[in-house]
């Protein structure tokens, strides 16, 4: 694969500027709002991503709840993103899942 992925944690506002400073150019969201209390919200992180000049994009679903327009949301987005991409979650295993998922199905392209 000549993808240029990253799968992390959740990550904060004040995390962008170094994402991007690490040559990141996309964020991918897998997490919900409201998981958490003192959670950043998908809101917060587009507008830190603006401001960094990276794009954003929340594609989120609970941890069990992975279903097919998701994979097919993900991968549309992914395939025109700029990479490299960083994709999180929660802990990153839905990120994982996720791109996994897509990449079975044939979806990304190489």
């Amino acid at each position: 694969m000549s993808h240029e992925v990253s799968i992390t944690g959740q990550i904060t506002p004040d995390q962008i500027p170094m994402i991007a400073e690490n040559g990141f150019k996309t964020i991918i969201n897998n997490r919900p709002d409201g998981e958490e209390p003192n959670q950043p919200t998908s809101a917060e992180l587009a507008a830190a991503a603006e401001k960094a000049g990276l794009a954003y994009k929340e594609v989120s679903f609970a941890g069990n709840e992975l279903n097919q327009n998701h994979v097919e949301e993900f991968a549309d987005f992914f395939n025109q993103a700029e990479q490299p991409v960083l994709i999180f979650c929660r802990t990153g295993n839905r990120s994982t899942g996720i791109y996994e998922a897509a990449k079975r199905m044939d979806l990304l392209d190489d």
